[in-house]
């Protein structure tokens, strides 16, 4: 995954792999997620950031993974 923010227009884009894009789906006002033909998630993207999240965070995080709930591809 890769995250990158643009303070200059205040936007988080979250990079979930390699696949390319073909649409988009707004979840809320100002979340979108970028999608593949096939209906994967390849991307989020959050729009005035600031003012949804705090932006100090994003590089940090916690992974709380339950391996009882994890579950692979396929």
């Amino acid at each position: 995954m890769i995250v990158r923010y643009d303070d200059k227009v205040d936007a988080v884009y979250l990079k979930l792999g390699d696949e390319m894009p073909d649409g988009v789906v707004e979840i809320s006002e100002g979340v979108n997620l970028d999608t593949t033909a096939d209906g994967r998630i390849a991307g989020i993207e959050i729009l005035s950031a600031s003012r949804k999240m705090n932006v100090e965070t994003l590089l940090s995080y916690t992974l709380d993974l339950d391996p009882d709930k994890v579950h692979a591809p396929g």
